[in-house]
């Protein structure tokens, strides 16, 4: 739940908390069922459990099985105190307005890993269908399911495990929405939206790139736990500087206005926005010109919290960005990060080859490690073949990396497929190459979109996401499961809320799913109207179908952030669900684990 609301949130709704047996007049306790507490026999009680044998439940997170069911009726104890018996079909984590993850952080491993041992990644393919379908059951949603096709190398190679992960993971699926079409009350009987299933093989480029917007470089640079930002406010006593911690969040306007904006383009605004403020506040401008600097800096913002204490909120808020724009700017500059994103650019979109990434390896020694690391696994997404036998030994030595970065980067090349690439006639992405040419292009070039150096490069599912709103997906790729009816397809501008019984609580989670792009911009002081979210509401109503998509192994930030951008530009909501949302340092760390079986560097052809 603590994905979906806080606690400030039930207090908003005239609900009083407490974590302790005081007296209250209408009041909640919080608590982990684990926890010795005092027994309160006169509360009623709400128990929020996964199903299993160890415990008593009221409400369950997905479907109960028949066998429980009749163990809880057998109990004279526990059936007489059971005021309610309720499937929430909740199995799911939202972490953001148009993102969930089944929280599977092993899913990698379980399901790249050992080819010959892959009965955990059958349980965690099972687990997982179980918990995407509750996310259907929750919105009353029953979706055309797309997934990507089984590629053999050829007629004599056999399909592997791996290669079927898309297509057991929308079987499952479908099994557990067929059982829902027949028990669950209001549920649709017809495709009323569309599910796209892909694996993390589909992209290998996208979690490890630099990406520049300024939520990615928070998560990337600033080694942020979560969403949580630690940094240092003056002390209100006079002492020494206290740690405070904030969540970079949904509930943080300026965040939800800048989190998807180029660094350059956040930095900019909130420039804008402090020197907007400043104009029109007198105390303000009279704590700023006092300095010499034309820069405004976290000091001259505390000193005017001080001054202006009617708008502590809004400089508090506005002083935080500042204060993390900077450090990332900071970083940027002293690693050295616009050169290296340059060449990591470049590689992608073909205008750098070989020669450009030995000579960068050669000059650049100053560079670290983890981001060398990165740019070879950039290089062996797009060209694999440069990292068998010797040629890949030269490589990894010229980046002066280890025996383990090695692994890491041969554990990329069989996500991918196997590392023998003579074979291949199509690179990573199943984009056919000419291999007589000696750069490549893993994208084609759009950057007539876009107006920042170092923002051209995309993530593959922007493509097949528009592919698939234009109903041009390959349906030899990209099969359907169930075929809808012609008519599905004929018309995609059906409002989503034609669906949806509005007084059934069991998915009242939409109303949380506004999408982001449907708020206006925050206006200068940071504040929203309600009048505006009302309206913002009214808008996401008129929405055509919903798309899913969801990615095994792990989605990014970059992905994340082209949902929320296409749901404006196709004015249909792109939901992204993956086992986990992974930043390029928690990607690396999971790729080390791949190993399928017990190698030595011997055995690698690195």
């Amino acid at each position: 739940m603590s994905h979906s609301c806080k606690m400030a949130d039930i207090t908003n709704e005239g609900v009083s908390c407490c974590s302790c047996g005081n007296s209250l007049s209408t009041h909640i306790m919080v608590e982990d069922i684990f926890k010795r507490r005092q027994p309160l026999p006169t509360m009623d009680s709400i128990y929020f459990i996964q199903p299993t044998r160890e415990k008593a439940f009221v409400f369950f997170s997905s479907p109960i099985s028949r066998d429980l069911v009749m163990d809880i009726k057998k109990d004279t104890w526990v059936l007489p105190r059971l005021g309610a018996l309720r499937e929430m079909n909740l199995e799911f984590f939202a972490i953001d307005s148009q993102g969930f993850i089944t929280s599977k952080e092993r899913a990698l491993e379980e399901l790249f890993g050992d080819e010959e041992n892959n009965y955990k990644g059958v349980a965690s393919l099972n687990a997982m269908a179980k918990q995407i379908a509750t996310v259907f059951a929750s919105l009353r949603e029953f979706p055309s399911i797309r997934f990507r096709a089984a590629k053999s190398l050829d007629t004599t190679t056999v399909t592997t495990f791996r290669d079927l992960i898309p297509t057991k993971l929308a079987a499952g699926v479908w099994d557990f929405l067929m059982k829902y079409r027949k028990t669950i009350s209001n549920f649709p009987q017809r495709e009323t939206c569309e599910l796209l299933i892909l694996d993390r093989s589909i992209d290998q480029i996208a979690p490890v790139i630099h990406e520049w917007t300024y939520d990615a470089m928070c998560h990337d640079l600033l080694k942020m736990e979560g969403n949580k930002y630690v940094h240092e406010v003056p002390s209100k006593t006079g002492g020494p500087p206290e740690k405070k911690e904030v969540l970079l969040e949904d509930h943080d306007p300026i965040w939800l206005e800048l989190r998807h904006a180029h660094i350059a383009d956040a930095s900019e605004r909130l420039h804008e926005k402090m020197t907007s403020f400043i104009s029109k506040n007198k105390a303000a401008q009279i704590q700023h010109s006092s300095r010499d600097s034309v820069e405004i800096s976290t000091r001259d913002l505390q000193q005017m919290v001080r001054a202006l204490p009617q708008y502590s909120e809004q400089i508090d808020k506005l002083s935080l960005h500042v204060e993390i724009a900077g450090k990332i700017n900071g970083i940027i500059k002293e690693s050295g990060l616009r050169e290296l994103g340059q060449l990591e650019q470049d590689l992608v979109f073909g205008d750098a080859g070989m020669k450009n990434m030995i000579k960068f390896l050669t000059t650049k020694e100053d560079t670290s490690s983890e981001n060398k690391l990165r740019l070879l696994l950039i290089l062996a997404a797009i060209y694999p073949e440069k990292f068998d036998g010797k040629k890949g030994k030269d490589l990894m030595k010229a980046a002066q990396l280890t025996d383990e970065d090695a692994l890491v980067v041969n554990n990329l090349r069989m996500l991918g497929g196997q590392p023998n690439t003579k074979k291949r006639s199509t690179g990573a992405f199943g984009l056919k190459f000419d291999i007589h040419k000696k750069k490549r292009a893993a994208r084609l070039d759009r950057s007539d979109e876009e107006t920042w150096q170092l923002f051209r490069f995309y993530p593959i599912i922007e493509e097949l996401i528009e592919k698939l709103a234009k109903n041009e997906l390959s349906k030899e790729d990209y099969p359907c499961l169930n075929d809808p009816s012609p008519s599905f397809y004929s018309t995609p501008s059906t409002p989503v809320s034609g669906h949806v019984n509005q007084n059934s609580p069991a998915h009242s989670i939409r109303s949380r799913l506004r999408p982001t792009w449907a708020r206006p911009r925050a206006v200068e002081d940071g504040n929203t109207s309600d009048s505006s979210l009302r309206l913002a509401s009214s808008d996401f109503m008129k929405m055509g179908r919903r798309i899913f998509v969801f990615i095994v192994g792990g989605a990014t930030r970059s992905e994340l952030r082209v949902c929320h951008k296409l749901t404006g530009k196709l004015k249909r909501e792109i939901i992204l669900g993956s086992s986990s949302l992974d930043d390029p340092a928690q990607f690396i760390k999971k790729l080390r684990t791949l190993t399928t079986h017990e190698l030595t560097l011997d055995d690698l052809q690195i």
